[in-house]
């Protein structure tokens, strides 16, 4: 564990490092509001790249993956890094589509708007606000939990110092401030995947995979065994976290404004692979350390299973890692910080806010993201799990936005769709046990143990999709 007065040292000596580079990079540039929630036309495929990296890549991924693989093993390790790169490939393939069909946009809404209308347009919004801001607090809860776990320091000062600093320098530059501090911390994220390699190289590969194939000990005799890469009974996990984050993604508005902060549409796919190849790894290998954790013994707290295996690590490892939590979460809360105003300012509000108003909102999204990051600690639920309900209901909505690609997709299929979406999830829970089941499934998407229901999520995106279709086509016959 590290002294808790040189963790208040690292603590804000990092936090005074990217204040002042975000204040330094902000300080010459005179913005509009449209400039500040898009950075419009500006940035190269190696900056969109390291952006839409940094941005992805929060301080979660110290908890989430190793979680996951202490429970899944490999087959849903390997779906969760999956999950973490198709986004990105998707943007690659659809962000010059909408890009095209919407040039002046900044969010994905404004597309929904133009397509499918303002009602469905507000309902974007709602969705992407409420994965956005459990994006966040999960984020705090994860910052809070890290230092905590290195230094002792109490959970609340690290989440409410990251929220002070992020928002200075988020108020002052918007999103060209934070796509220019994704340069550095995406440095900082890479560093940190060669410590993780060098970590596993260290252990030697082979009692690394040794320790990965093992069951749990406690686990013998149960029949299922927390984390085994010889497992083979979470691929249906794996495939239902592919399903999940994938549409999640799809709503995370910090890759929609980048899709209009790139230069060209060059620049946005080549950009948007470069992130795809480098989350992969980076959540491959953490989910990978989560199962060498399950093959060494049970423990108390699955979300901690990184940290269980460096807990006994030197202090100067343990204060790199500190730093790099930092810069994590930094480069993920300055990303949903912008995302979350610019879906307030323009699709909520209908672009009523001038830019001294986006900048009051941003300054008003920290406390909000703070209080409930404090309310759902006490909680007892896991970062990974916050995440799947929010995923929930996203899966419940993206096919209805991209099937309006097409003309015979009309503004009320797509909202009716939408809805029905959640009421499929119900519905399946109805069908194979009970009401009650079915209701509780929308607030714990989970099988009996405790992994992604791939049921679940396949039933709110083929009844999203089907609803969509059967509306639109009773209203294209009646037309």
């Amino acid at each position: 564990m590290i002294s808790s007065s040189i963790a208040y040292i690292l603590l804000f000596s990092s936090l005074a490092f990217f204040a002042w580079l975000g204040y330094r990079e902000s300080s010459e540039n005179e913005l509009d509001n449209d400039y500040f929630l898009s950075a419009r036309g500006s940035q190269n495929w190696i900056m969109i790249g390291l952006s839409l990296f940094a941005s992805g890549m929060g301080i979660w991924i110290l908890f989430s993956p190793s979680e996951v693989g202490y429970y899944g093993g490999f087959y849903d390790v390997f779906g969760y890094a999956l999950s973490s790169a198709t986004p990105f490939l998707l943007l690659a393939y659809l962000g010059p589509i909408i890009r095209r069909l919407t040039p002046d946009g900044v969010t994905l809404a404004d597309f929904v708007r133009q397509k499918m209308g303002r009602p469905m347009q507000i309902y974007v919004g709602i969705i992407s606000i409420i994965y956005m801001f459990t994006f966040m607090f999960a984020e705090y809860i994860a910052i809070g939990r890290a230092v905590e776990f290195l230094s002792g320091i109490d959970f609340l000062v690290p989440i409410v110092c990251v929220a002070v600093v992020t928002t200075f320098y988020t108020v002052i530059g918007g999103l060209p401030v934070s796509i220019k501090t994704d340069r550095i911390q995406s440095l900082f994220i890479i560093w940190l995947i060669i410590c993780i390699i060098l970590l596993i190289l260290n252990e030697g590969i082979g009692s690394s995979i040794d320790d990965a194939r093992a069951y749990t000990p406690e686990d013998i005799e149960s029949g299922w065994h927390h984390g085994s890469i010889s497992d083979y009974s979470t691929f249906k996990a794996g495939l239902a976290l592919v399903l999940a984050i994938t549409a999640a993604e799809m709503f995370s508005q910090g890759n929609w404004q980048r899709t209009w902060a790139s230069k060209d549409d060059k620049a946005l796919q080549k950009g948007a692979i470069m992130a795809s190849v480098l989350c992969f790894i980076a959540v491959l290998l953490f989910g990978f350390l989560g199962t060498v954790t399950a093959g060494r013994g049970a423990i108390i707290d699955p979300s901690i299973a990184f940290f269980e295996l460096i807990h006994d690590y030197p202090e100067p490892i343990l204060a790199m890692l500190l730093v790099l939590g930092v810069a994590l979460v930094c480069s993920s809360i300055d990303t949903l910080q912008n995302a979350v105003i610019a879906v307030v300012s323009r699709d909520l509000t209908d672009s009523k806010f001038d830019i001294q108003q986006t900048r009051y909102g941003v300054i008003a999204i920290a406390p909000i993201a703070i209080i409930l990051a404090w309310y759902y600690s006490e909680d007892a639920l896991s970062v990974f799990r916050i995440f799947l309900v929010a995923d929930l209901f996203a899966a419940a909505t993206v096919l209805p936005i991209f099937l309006s690609l097409s003309n015979r997709v009309t503004a009320n299929g797509g909202l009716a769709g939408s809805i029905f979406g959640l009421l499929s999830v119900v519905i399946y829970g109805t069908y194979t046990s009970d009401l009650q089941t079915g209701i509780d499934y929308l607030t714990n998407p989970v099988n009996e143990v405790d992994l992604a229901n791939l049921e679940v999520f396949v039933s709110a995106l083929l009844g999203s999709a089907l609803m969509t279709f059967l509306v639109s086509e009773i209203e294209n016959s009646q037309s």
